[in-house]
């Protein structure tokens, strides 16, 4: 038997999580870096990942299939695809700088020691949600995805409901009740998708007689498993809604800048760069592979709902006074390209998507943590509390800049080559859509310079007066991702590579070819 490659990656950080859990309460600094050194492992083994995967091999490759129910058909079934390696990848690489980011974000509050909290169990919750979303990427098997869809809201519950921003530290009971508001409006909202798609899961159940995605796949492209077309529609849209919830698509957005506002930049981040691409990717997956022509019938509504995402998300982050629900209005800018390309249903656009998922990811780590970084030496959100401290703490203002200027997408970071291939790949369709989509740059710009300016530029406040710069364990956070947005907008080949076939195969289940140019029709 080959060695399980894909349960170890996806073990590691669970068994992490109850090690580092168990660590005796005075030995906090032991379960820190325990629960670091389990990232890295788990970073290795999805190297290691990326190093077996052949880019032109088969469609799932270091697949496991052992029976689990057996009278219900359902498989722990797992196998891993460019678009699910690459989902991977990024969730093993962002971890150890969450975990370095965060490393005093649970420590026992000096004044308020009676308000300590577990420093064991803000890490062992990072680590199970890691695991349960590295497994979700690799799960093949419907039900085994559906379960690990639910059970990652109990760990992000808990981290943004226990462990909210320094920033209201000292025991306000307001911002306790914020942070418990954020929370629970999050799971409610994610529950309700959840419980939607158990129906569809049940439904699709009923009609196919297994859960395996593989052989579900099949039976519908040989013509051995037939949906009705209304029966399709509702099963894809019982998927949809929940996978839109998480991505998370306008109008169903509203738990993000809650959660992300309340929740310290460590957790902030493993919510829009990691437990939201959870959505996405099932899109790709799920929707697209299982549903294929309801998807296409969607499409219209959803293209719209992407494109009010991208303006309407823009246009709010323009008026924020937060930076971090400002970082959380984008990221809804920046998920609505990401639907757009998928449901552009070509090439470009899916391949585009793909990497934005990556892209986005890395940048808005970049961005957030940073933020996260400046409001703890001020200890205060809000952008009118802050000013000149770029000449108080230049690293810092410069790391702000380059994290702003990846997130409007500028040329030679790496989102730049992802929005470019989704506008491509939509305009090529749809090409009103493409021109409103345009409109979600100009005000990306927007946002993030009047936001540097504001924040970085001009007279020094007294408030931010002998601010320190960042320090060792924090470049070491910043300095690899800014070098990865610059790596990958000069060189995407790696990615593109691993992503490509994987696309091409998503777009032969929905029979969909890219539209010819028009000069080439037109010869």
């Amino acid at each position: 038997m080959s060695f399980p490659l894909l349960t170890a990656t996806a073990a590691l950080p669970a068994v992490g999580a109850i090690a580092t859990a168990a660590v005796p309460a005075a030995r906090r600094t032991a379960a820190k870096w325990l629960a670091l050194l389990v990232s890295l492992g788990t970073l290795a083994l999805g190297a290691i990942q990326l190093v077996r995967f052949e880019p032109g091999g088969a469609r799932y490759q270091l697949t496991e299939s052992h029976a689990w129910i057996k009278d219900f058909g359902v498989r722990y079934e797992l196998g891993v695809d460019g678009i699910g390696l690459a989902m991977l990848a990024l969730t093993a690489l962002l971890i150890p700088f969450v975990i370095l980011a965060g490393w005093h974000d649970a420590d026992p509050l000096e004044t308020h020691s009676s308000r300590w909290r577990p420093t064991q169990g803000f890490f062992a919750l990072i680590l199970a949600v890691e695991a349960m979303v590295i497994l979700s990427f690799e799960a093949t098997d419907v039900f085994l995805f559906y379960i690990l869809f639910e059970a990652m809201l109990i760990p992000m519950y808990f981290l943004i409901g226990g462990f909210g921003d320094r920033a209201h530290a000292g025991g306000d009971e307001a911002a306790a009740t914020q942070r418990s508001y954020a929370a629970v409006k999050f799971l409610l909202y994610n529950l309700v998708g959840g419980l939607l798609m158990l129906a569809a899961v049940i439904g699709l159940y009923v009609v196919a007689g297994n859960f395996s995605l593989q052989e579900i796949v099949a039976a519908r492209a040989n013509g051995s498993l037939h949906m009705a077309t209304s029966t399709e529609r509702w099963l894809f849209l019982g998927f949809f809604f929940a996978f839109a919830v998480k991505a998370p698509l306008w109008p169903l957005h509203t738990w993000l800048p809650n959660a992300m506002g309340e929740a310290t930049a460590p957790v902030a981040v493993l919510i829009t760069a990691v437990v939201d691409k959870v959505g996405t990717f099932a899109m790709l997956r799920f929707c697209l592979q299982l549903f294929p022509d309801a998807s296409k019938w969607a499409t219209p509504v959803i293209l719209v709902l992407a494109l009010i995402s991208i303006v309407y998300g823009a246009l709010v982050a323009v008026g924020q006074r937060d930076i971090k629900r400002l970082i959380a209005y984008a990221s809804v800018s920046h998920f609505g390209f990401i639907v757009l390309g998928i449901f552009a249903m070509t090439t470009q656009g899916q391949s585009g998507a793909t990497l934005y998922m990556v892209n986005h990811g890395i940048s808005t780590a970049a961005l957030m943590l940073v933020a996260g970084f400046l409001i703890s030496r001020r200890g205060s959100r809000l952008i009118a509390d802050y000013g000149g401290v770029q000449k108080v703490a230049p690293i810092l203002a410069g790391t702000f800049l380059i994290g702003g200027l990846a997130t409007l997408s500028l040329p030679g970071l790496s989102p730049f080559v992802s929005e470019f291939l989704v506008l491509v790949g939509t305009f090529s369709a749809y090409p009103a859509a493409g021109i409103v989509a345009t409109v979600g740059i100009v005000l990306a710009a927007l946002y993030v310079l009047v936001l540097y300016q504001r924040t970085m530029t001009g007279p020094v406040r007294a408030t931010v007066q002998g601010m320190a710069d960042l320090k060792v364990r924090e470049l070491v956070v910043v300095l690899p991702l800014i070098v990865l947005l610059v790596f990958l907008g000069v060189y995407p080949k790696p990615l593109t590579e691993i992503v490509d076939p994987a696309v091409k195969h998503t777009m032969s289940d929905v029979q969909k070819k890219d539209p010819k140019p028009a000069v080439e029709a037109a010869k």
